[in-house]
């Protein structure tokens, strides 16, 4: 997109390389906190109450607090987001990586205080994970190891899921879910407008063809008498009669032969 190379040109200078190798180094390191002492999470979610009375490092905090409190699930955790983070980069750069963290971070702090959703960081993740399947939709991973399965039917699965939420819950829960994913909405709408509209234009064209093909396929004139037509015999002349049926020669009525 021409106005990220620009954008990219003027802040390029603000781009984190790795940054998602330091937010798994700090989310493990906010699980071991937590671990050591449960009450520690409170101090770090996102409050916006708690924000407004002056207790700011919540808006950073809440991002490296994990969701699980299992060991396995911890692990699996980082080791997907560290998998994702690094194919993202690979695919974007570092500056373009960072921009669409950090657009997702406004846009899930805006979901908290302007819709009061509770989100925490999961749909930042969660969009992260879907920026991820545009770009390697093939890609299989194995779900416990065991399961092996493609990135884009996991992202198909998940968005059905978003999905069902947007349309069962109340207007406010989907501003929110709209806000919490603005970074998507932002780098990948247009994209998807645009496949949208080529695929119309395509199924468009097909169906033209199809009619088209048809149609020269079907004779423009036909005997009513002995059917022929002039794909089956080019030779052959044809006549419309007065009873609005049309007639080889051969076949006209003796009434509407043309005189010698």
């Amino acid at each position: 997109m021409a106005w990220l190379d620009k954008l990219e040109r003027r802040l390029g200078f603000l781009s984190v390389p790795g940054l998602m190798r330091i937010v798994v180094g700090l989310t493990a390191l906010v699980f071991m906190l937590v671990r050591l002492n449960p009450d520690f999470r409170f101090v770090l979610d996102l409050d916006p109450a708690r924000v407004l009375h002056g207790e700011v490092w919540r808006l950073v905090t809440y991002i490296f607090l994990p969701q699980t409190a299992g060991f396995l699930w911890i692990i699996l955790f980082l080791w997907f987001l560290w998998f994702i983070g690094d194919g993202l980069e690979q695919a974007w750069g570092a500056f373009r990586l960072t921009l669409y963290f950090f657009v997702g971070v406004i846009g899930t702090t805006a979901a908290a205080f302007f819709f009061g959703a509770r989100f925490s960081n999961s749909m930042l993740f969660a969009s992260l994970f879907f920026a991820f399947a545009r770009f390697y939709p093939d890609q299989v991973i194995y779900i416990l190891f065991i399961l092996p399965v493609k990135i884009k039917w996991l992202a198909w699965v998940s968005a059905a899921f978003l999905l069902f939420g947007f349309f069962v819950n109340p207007n406010s829960y989907r501003m929110a879910l709209v806000a919490a994913f603005m970074n998507y909405l932002i780098f990948f709408g247009p994209e998807i407008i645009y496949e949208a509209r080529h695929r119309g234009e395509v199924s468009a064209r097909r169906k033209r063809f199809a009619q088209q093909s048809r149609s020269e396929a079907e004779p423009l004139h036909k005997c009513a008498v002995c059917g022929a037509t002039e794909l089956s015999d080019p030779n052959l002349d044809f006549r419309v009669a007065r009873d609005g049926e049309e007639y080889c020669m051969a076949h006209l009525p003796c009434a509407e032969t043309p005189a010698r």
